[in-house]
């Protein structure tokens, strides 16, 4: 089966970010915007197992804060636009920790914390679509207190098998 760990931002956040999903991002049927912490791995470890590790790596960490810095992308690798998160160490250390911790394999990519709102895009497209978005101001800040383990359906689309509360309760 494959999961993931992601966060999920607040309502506000997620409907800026789906009010360009909608138009710019394929896969925005498939799962609501969020940031990933563990990209998708593959194990034959069950979930209750994942959520056992989950839940210990989770007492060692508070609530996060997240501040949405700007509209950014990764051109030239992909044409995938984003709104880019500040990498505070606290975050840092919770991917460390994950991909450490948890099965599958190292990061594929730098961690770059985002919540993507474009992807897959044209080169015309991507540079008219990051051209106006790029002057968009984005001054978000809130604090998180869940991670998600989340596992892909048959059809694509990811489902939350278990939300974990950060710190100790």
């Amino acid at each position: 089966m494959k999961f993931g760990i992601v966060i999920f931002p607040s309502k506000e956040l997620q409907d800026l970010a789906n009010s360009y999903r909608k138009r710019y991002d394929p896969h925005y049927a498939l799962i609501p915007p969020h940031l990933t912490l563990k990209e998708g791995f593959e194990t034959e470890e069950k979930p209750e197992k994942l959520t056992e590790i989950l839940e210990a790596i989770a007492k060692e960490f508070q609530p996060i804060h997240l501040k949405f810095l700007k509209v950014s992308s990764f051109q030239p690798i992909t044409n995938t636009i984003y709104l880019k998160v500040e990498k505070t160490d606290e975050l840092l250390r919770l991917h460390e920790e994950l991909y450490s911790e948890i099965p599958g394999g190292p990061p594929e990519h730098p961690f770059v914390p985002h919540v993507t709102i474009g992807q897959k895009l044209s080169n015309d497209e991507h540079s008219d679509v990051f051209g106006a978005l790029g002057m968009l101001g984005v001054e978000h800040q809130e604090i998180v207190d869940r991670i998600h383990l989340v596992y892909q359906l048959e059809n694509g689309s990811w489902s939350t098998y278990e939300t974990i509360r950060l710190g100790k309760d």
